[in-house]
């Protein structure tokens, strides 16, 4: 209730404002390379692939990041982008990203599913250098999370883009990127493990899932099988680690 009253007038229209001009004119689709073709209706059917950065790439990301005043997430995000660009072909490419969306100190401790999604558009059409890059991107998801509070499906109203059954509206590519979560927890009497469980569905083309332990930076690929083998998905995983190096590498 207090969001709805507070998301009106002025500051709804500055958000709504963002989000045309952010994405105005950007690709619909990212047209990937697909071991088959896009069926018509999207099934969700999917599978993941381990993704690994070991300590010396990770410590390298790291310090990029460092010496650019970016954050790892920004310099994983310029790595992404820069695969997907390369894969698709294309000059610009929009990438979705999962924020907590508790920007409020009030909020902090509701229980409650606050998150949204924000739509990043990464251009690559001018060649731009790896700080170039970088300071593109640390701009973009500035300002992206500053005007997070319009919730993602009234982002899609706001830009009525042409509408498909067979695949996601404004990107089909996401990065979601977190720190390590707490050691495993122990209780009194009882033995505790984890149960790590097969996925076998996706909302997009591409998930790249990763976490950062302090050391190594790893996760997982999630793809839609209906378009991809999993050997294509690995190789795309070992793409990535390359970007990753060169941009290291080639500053």
């Amino acid at each position: 209730a207090w969001q709805r009253g507070w998301l009106q007038g002025e500051r709804l229209q500055a958000q709504v404002d963002f989000w045309r001009g952010h994405l105005a004119g950007a690709p619909a689709l990212l047209e990937l390379p697909t071991d088959r073709p896009r069926p018509a209706v999207q099934s969700y059917a999917g599978g993941t692939v381990p993704v690994v950065l070991d300590g010396a790439l990770a410590a390298g990301v790291r310090a990029l990041a460092e010496r650019h005043g970016a954050t790892l997430f920004m310099t994983l995000m310029a790595g992404w982008s820069i695969l997907l660009a390369r894969l698709a072909g294309q000059e610009e490419v929009v990438v979705g990203t999962p924020v907590a969306n508790r920007q409020r100190s009030e909020v902090e401790g509701l229980i409650g599913f606050f998150a949204n999604t924000l739509a990043v558009r990464v251009r690559l059409d001018a060649q731009p250098t790896v700080a170039q890059l970088l300071a593109q991107v640390r701009a973009t998801t500035l300002a992206a999370c500053e005007h997070q509070d319009l919730p993602f499906e009234q982002v899609v109203e706001a830009l009525q883009p042409v509408r498909s059954m067979s695949h996601s509206p404004l990107f089909q590519a996401v990065l979601s990127v977190a720190s390590a979560s707490e050691p495993d927890f122990t209780l009194a009497g009882l033995a505790v493990s984890r149960i790590e469980q097969r996925h076998t569905s996706t909302h997009f083309d591409l998930t790249l899932q990763l976490t950062d332990d302090g050391n190594a930076i790893s996760g997982m690929l999630e793809y839609a099988s209906d378009l991809f083998d999993e050997s294509t998905v690995r190789r795309i995983a070992a793409n990535f680690a390359c970007v990753l190096a060169a941009m290291v590498a080639g500053e």
